[in-house]
């Protein structure tokens, strides 16, 4: 008797998708990105930017494709709404955004059915208790340094902030269109330029300058601050007495994306209270997720580098639109120091 060669069928299984998110480093929690690729049998591969005018900068290159998911400060939503590369992005599509405080979906032209709140938080002075005999207390204590700083500072590669914060250390509004008042700022960061080792964002592990003491005081986002602080005890923030810039982040889905559905669910994954939770304390950073509040710990909603009290808060300001000809100003400006 011959007995033939018996085969099974098994399903194959699916290809694997891969979800491209264009982030700042260090903003998300790993374990999650990879709780996430196993449930969904995705890869999540992030590609960094340490502005958010070399962001602007990727997409305008690939005119907003190329990328699934992006993180964008609230101020240039309605900018890539404008330029069609959003995709909606509605509590049908996402049903944990019913978990986000509304109040960050009317703060910015653009974030109402576009976008969803990640994180907010202000930029300050991250410094070296213990290398610098003074801690800093206003804007000009970074611009107009102390003889020991000389070549020690760290400042951002972005004009928004570095004109910004300038302009708040002379007395006037970060969002000046005041050509007379931005050229002002401009010649304290050209003065500042002597003192300044590096125009890009500090590294935030412990190969950082600020660990290291190279840098002594750097401008960098508050959580940032406390990321830092585990690599070294004497890493310190303020905010400065003139204020500051509050900024919030927003993820988006972009409408050149071939992963929508993907992307969707990753937001919505992000949003699960639990998880906006986890991330929140990964990052350091204040959650406009409410429900996730709930869960976090007292000493972290307590914590006035996550949550700046009431007097920081009225004392800063967040970035608005500005006239085509007062950018146009501030990024000629922006550019003779950057020569």
């Amino acid at each position: 008797m011959c007995l033939g060669l018996i085969t099974t069928a098994f399903p194959a299984r699916a290809a694997q998708k891969e979800l491209v998110l264009l982030n700042w480093s260090e903003y998300m929690d790993p374990e999650l990105v990879e709780k996430f690729e196993q449930q969904y049998n995705v890869n999540v591969r992030e590609v960094y930017f340490e502005s958010d005018d070399l962001r602007d900068e990727m997409l305008v290159e690939t005119d907003g494709k190329g990328f699934d998911l992006v993180v964008v400060n609230g101020i240039m939503l309605d900018t890539y709404r404008k330029r069609n590369w959003l995709a909606s992005a509605t509590v049908e599509q996402i049903p944990n955004l019913k978990h986000v405080d509304a109040h960050w979906l009317d703060a910015f032209a653009g974030a109402r059915s576009y976008a969803v709140p990640y994180f907010w938080g202000t930029m300050g002075i991250a410094y070296r208790e213990d290398l610098i005999k003074t801690a800093p207390q206003g804007w000009m204590d970074l611009f107009r340094p102390a003889e020991e700083a000389r070549g020690k500072i760290a400042m951002v590669e972005s004009q928004r902030d570095a004109l910004g914060m300038a302009l708040k250390a002379l007395g006037y509004s970060a969002n000046s269109s005041d050509s007379v008042e931005i050229n002002e700022a401009t010649e304290l960061l050209l003065a500042q330029r002597p003192h300044v080792k590096h125009y890009s964002y500090v590294v935030l592990d412990e190969n950082s300058s600020l660990v290291s003491g190279d840098v002594v005081m750097a401008m960098v986002f508050s959580g940032d601050a406390l990321m830092l602080q585990e690599h070294h005890e004497g890493i310190q923030y303020a905010v400065p007495r003139e204020g500051s810039n509050i900024w919030s982040d927003f993820l988006v889905v972009l409408e050149g994306s071939g992963n929508k559905a993907l992307a969707y669910a990753f937001i919505d994954f992000l949003n699960e209270p639990e998880h906006a939770r986890q991330l929140a304390e990964f990052v350091y950073y204040a959650t406009p997720n409410k429900a996730a509040e709930k869960l976090l710990p007292q000493e972290f909603l307590e914590d006035p580098v996550i949550y700046p009290d009431k007097e920081t808060l009225a004392r800063s300001e967040a970035y608005k639109p500005l006239p085509p000809r007062a950018m146009k100003k501030r990024n000629t400006s922006f550019a003779r120091l950057m020569r």
